[in-house]
């Protein structure tokens, strides 16, 4: 609206004020920008794409503005700011207020850090759970088991979620596997799925998808599968911040939201990932196979090693095309993550009751040595409505070793930021390629990695980093 608006002046709205805007049908909450110019008329209200959008509005339209009524559950996030326990009818009036969209940005981040730093217990996690759930769509396959599995994250180029949604699939039963994009890495599975097929699927589509193919891999958003989640994960992205609390709240209400039975959690752990003891994966594990049980959900926690990348690429394409080499058995795939898909693909197996114990590895080794995983991971794509063969950046520098010795390290955090300055993941084909992995032998001026950018602004951008980090690589 306009700073000189007679109704902005007489109810004393300022800049960034929360306010209601209704016409006859509904109403929604949103910010106010305030104009200093001539693109409005002193009577007129502009409306972003957004909020047009969900008040059905056309030009000319007549809108009522007033001032926005208190929000009633933010008096449970003060609560929590000062360390106070809350209770599931606190957390579902928290919530349920998010999803409507009373929540400015403000109160969201609020509401993220007073529940960080481990200031939640398991009876308040299992309670933002069950809260979250309940505030969107849930799934319902009609079968007893249904299953699914989630990496906790920090490793980059761990891509094994669609190697083994296509094994699992292969072998008859059913996972529905909903994924989110990236939230401080160069890559989620979402976002390298994108690469290869469409992923903002309607929860229609995924039960045509899945009914038709057994799998899916889409992205949970557009689903409306625990929509909440959704809204925190972007405040949480630009707050760069991970609540162990509301991590485990936002992987179990979007698996047991998408009707899955029996779950395996993987958990990496190393200096450089985001669990860097096993002391915390323990912990983690208890409570997340906790609050697993307290929402019906059958869930294994595997612990893994988490101390260097998985495959080769970092960034979308170059994950998607280390995923196809496996999938089609070629020479060069990446040999860790075959092996890291492998084995949480038995896990799965071995979970469901549907294969002997001991009997997983075998069984998830022979599907997709015989091509019955490529081709049945190539179906779920094409019923999502596409298979692209991926395409990589235009740019690119290679960094090349300035001393010979023993690989000792690989910062995963710095990798992964220099993967993101290069444009990963908001630039799909931008990224890493990593040559060499711990303990290998290198010689002066071999190959260690790879720097893909769809502009000379962002290699450059990128190179800087690498430049002033010489340790994002330790040679000893």
């Amino acid at each position: 609206m306009r700073e000189d608006c007679h109704v902005c002046i007489s109810e004393g709205f300022e800049a960034l004020t929360r306010i209601r805007i209704s016409n006859a049908n509904t109403s929604i909450v949103a910010s106010l920008n305030v104009l200093n110019s001539d693109i409005l008329l002193p009577n007129e209200i502009g409306l972003s794409d957004a909020a047009a959008k969900k008040l059905n509005v056309s030009p000319n339209d007549t809108l009522y503005v007033s001032h926005l009524e208190p929000i009633e559950s933010l008096s449970h996030v003060r609560a929590k700011i000062y360390n106070k326990k809350l209770n599931y009818k606190a957390y579902n009036n928290i919530i349920t207020d998010i999803v409507e969209g009373d929540y400015s940005n403000i109160h969201l981040s609020a509401f993220i850090t007073a529940c960080a730093g481990d200031r939640m217990d398991i009876d308040e996690i299992s309670d933002l759970t069950k809260a979250m759930i309940a505030s969107g769509k849930q799934l319902n396959w009609n079968k007893d088991i249904v299953v699914d599995k989630h990496c906790i994250g920090g490793l980059p180029g761990n891509r094994t979620t669609p190697l083994v949604v296509a094994i699992v699939a292969a072998y008859g039963l059913t996972m529905p596997k909903t994924s989110s994009r990236a939230i401080t890495s160069p890559a989620g599975t979402a976002d390298t799925m994108e690469v290869l097929t469409n992923v903002t699927l309607s929860s229609e589509e995924i039960k045509t998808v899945v009914e038709k193919e057994g799998g899916c891999f889409v992205w949970g958003g557009t689903a409306q599968l625990s929509p909440a989640d959704d809204v925190l994960i972007k405040i949480e992205k630009a707050l760069d911040i991970d609540s162990e609390g509301q991590l485990i709240a936002s992987v179990l209400s979007k698996k047991a939201a998408a009707g899955s039975t029996h779950v395996v959690i993987d958990i990496p752990v190393g200096e450089t990932a985001k669990v860097r003891s096993t002391e915390m994966a323990e912990k983690l594990k208890n409570h997340m196979e906790t609050v697993g049980t307290s929402v019906d959900l059958n869930v294994k926690v595997v612990v893994t090693d988490g101390t260097q990348p998985v495959g080769r690429g970092i960034g979308p394409t170059l994950e998607a095309i280390d995923i196809l080499k496996v999938l089609k058995n070629e020479e060069d795939a990446p040999k860790d993550l075959t092996e890291r898909a492998l084995l949480l693909a038995t896990e799965l197996l071995e979970l469901s009751g549907k294969v002997e114990k001991g009997k997983g590895l075998e069984t998830a080794r022979e599907i997709l040595k015989s091509g019955q995983a490529y081709k049945k991971f190539l179906a779920i794509c094409n019923a999502q409505g596409r298979f692209s063969k991926p395409v990589l950046a235009p740019y690119k520098t290679e960094i090349r070793a300035e001393n010979s010795g023993v690989l000792k390290r690989i910062d995963n955090r710095k990798i992964a930021k220099l993967a993101k300055l290069s444009g990963a993941p908001q630039s799909k084909s931008a990224g890493i390629l990593l040559n060499v992995h711990l303990n290998e032998k290198i010689e002066i001026d071999q190959l260690l990695y790879t720097i893909y950018a769809e502009s000379k602004g962002e290699l450059n951008y990128a190179l800087e980093y690498k430049n002033n980090h010489n340790d994002i690589i330790t040679i000893i």
